[in-house]
Parts: structure tokens; C-alpha cells; sequence
């Protein structure tokens, strides 16, 4: 019996694969909103005729991963997913400087989201196609609370993704993914002109719009209604945690990526059963 026949197995090999691409995601997170600023800074530049400002080369593979304080080269041994963390307690192997926790959570997060689809969904490209869904719902998530934005590099892939997953029809059907996708941009850009003509305000970013149409090339728009309430329910939930703890005053914006990233994946797990549910009870 090989690896991928056996279920047990098959979850494992995809924590491990779970905690490497974790690591990857801690990089994306940090580097990409730095990279889309330093990109918005040169095309300011190019506008006035003025040359761009020198920087060092910035990408996803470069420069290698280093201290932010002292500016320490993290070396392959300090770079282990979680096992570094502990080993070096939490502390730059240079200066000392604390490492911040974020980065063990997001491995353990992605591993344990990545095992748990292998578990219930099974060898496949169902189960292969959800790390995906996972991967990207995890970076923009942390990218969103950093920033309150959700990069096109992203969503964008995202939602082609999703369809050419669905062309085959691994989640849904095609017709329903198109409509999806859709209907996901389009009610959230019509939630986004009303609440602005009514106060005046923005309530929500282009972001959202993109990511909810992602969900929907995903899922099909059956699961947009869903995924919508959903999201609103967690979103409340934090936001009155956050309030009740004196760590967010009720003026400041908060970041609505996150909690419909959230959304779509408990869709993605359970959607229609919560679909099947509510219908019953209507």
C-alpha cells in the first residue's frame, strides 16, 4: 500500500508539506506588501519623470532570509519550521532580539489546515486543490490584518484557479463557478456604493470584491449566501472580542479579507451540509 492509498499517511505527508509551505508563507506575507510599495513608489516616480530610488533587489527568493534587527543571515538549521522557534526559544541566534510568534502559528496553521484536507477529502486533486485554496486564504488573511489589503498577485490567481479547477468539475460545476464569481465581485461592490452613498464613507476595499469572487469561482455562487453570512457572523464575533478588550476602539477600520477567508474555508469543508441545514429548517 503506498502513501497516497493509505488516508493516514496521505494526512501526514501533507502536515509536513503543510509546515514547509508555511515557511514559504511567512516570507510571502512579510515581503509582498513591501514589494507592491516599493512598485507604487517607482511608478509615482515614472509619473513626475523623476528616476526611481535605488534599493536593494527584493523579491520572494531574494535576498536570503536575515534578522531584522541586526541584520543576522538565518541559516538552513534556524530555518526548520516551528522545531527553530523552540529550539532557539524564541530569540535571534545574533542579537537575541525576540522572533515574533507569528511565524510558528503560521506554519502550525497551514499544517494542520493542509492535514486536515488530506484527512477529509482524500488523495486527489480535490484535496490537492484546497492546500491551494488554504494557502492563499492563509496569506491573505495575515497580509490583510498587517496592511487592510489584499494583493492582486493573490486574489487574482485565486479566482482563475478556482475555475480551472472547476472546468473539470472538482467543487462545482463550470456554469455555477462563473456565476460565482460574478455574483461574489458584484455583491459586494453593490454593498460597497450603497453604504458610501448613504454615509459617505468606503465600508470596504476593492480587495473584498476580488476575494469573494475568488470564493465563489471556488464554490459556486450556492455557497456565496453562506459564505456572506458567514463571514459577518465572525467578523462580529472578533470585532466585539476586540472591543471588549480595549484593543480596538469602535472607529477604527477592521480589515473584512480575514473573516471572509474564514468563510470560505468553512465552506469549502462544510458548506454544504450548512447549505442542506438551513434549507431543512426553512
Amino acid at each position: 500500500m503506498t502513501a497516497f492509498a493509505d488516508p493516514l499517511a496521505f494526512a501526514l505527508l501533507a502536515v509536513v508539506l503543510g509546515l514547509m509551505v508555511g515557511s514559504f508563507l511567512n516570507v510571502v506575507i512579510h515581503r509582498l506588501p513591501l514589494m507592491m510599495e516599493r512598485e507604487w513608489h517607482a511608478q509615482c516616480a515614472d509619473l513626475r519623470g523623476e528616476p526611481a530610488a535605488a534599493s536593494d533587489v527584493l523579491t520572494l527568493a531574494a535576498p536570503r532570509s536575515r534578522c531584522p534587527q541586526c541584520g543576522h543571515p538565518i541559516g538552513a538549521l534556524e530555518n526548520i519550521p516551528i522545531l527553530s522557534y523552540l529550539f532557539l526559544r524564541g530569540r535571534c541566534r545574533g542579537c537575541g532580539a525576540a522572533i515574533s510568534p507569528r511565524y510558528p502559528l503560521v506554519e502550525a496553521l497551514t499544517a494542520l489546515l493542509f492535514g486536515f484536507a488530506a484527512w477529509k477529502l482524500g488523495p486527489g486533486v480535490a484535496a490537492g486543490g484546497a492546500m491551494l485554496f488554504l494557502a492563499a486564504a492563509i496569506a491573505l488573511t495575515f497580509i490583510d490584518f498587517d496592511t487592510q489589503l489584499l494583493p492582486d498577485d493573490i486574489t487574482l490567481p485565486l479566482l482563475w484557479a478556482g475555475l480551472l479547477f472547476n472546468l473539470f468539475g472538482v467543487y462545482t460545476d463550470l456554469q455555477s463557478a462563473v456565476i460565482g464569481a460574478m455574483a461574489g465581485y458584484l455583491a459586494l461592490w453593490a454593498v460597497y456604493w450603497a453604504f458610501k452613498l448613504i454615509t459617505g464613507k468606503e465600508g470596504m476595499g476593492y480587495g473584498d470584491f476580488k476575494l469573494l469572487a475568488a470564493i465563489g469561482a471556488w464554490l459556486g455562487w450556492q455557497m456565496l449566501p453562506l459564505t456572506i453570512l458567514l463571514s459577518s457572523f465572525v467578523g462580529a464575533a472578533v470585532g466585539i472580542v476586540l472591543i471588549v478588550l480595549a484593543r480596538h476602539g469602535r472607529n477604527v477600520p477592521m480589515p473584512f479579507g480575514p473573516y471572509l477567508a474564514a468563510a470560505g474555508v468553512i465552506a469549502l469543508f462544510w458548506g454544504r451540509g450548512l447549505n442542506q441545514a438551513y434549507l431543512g429548517l426553512m
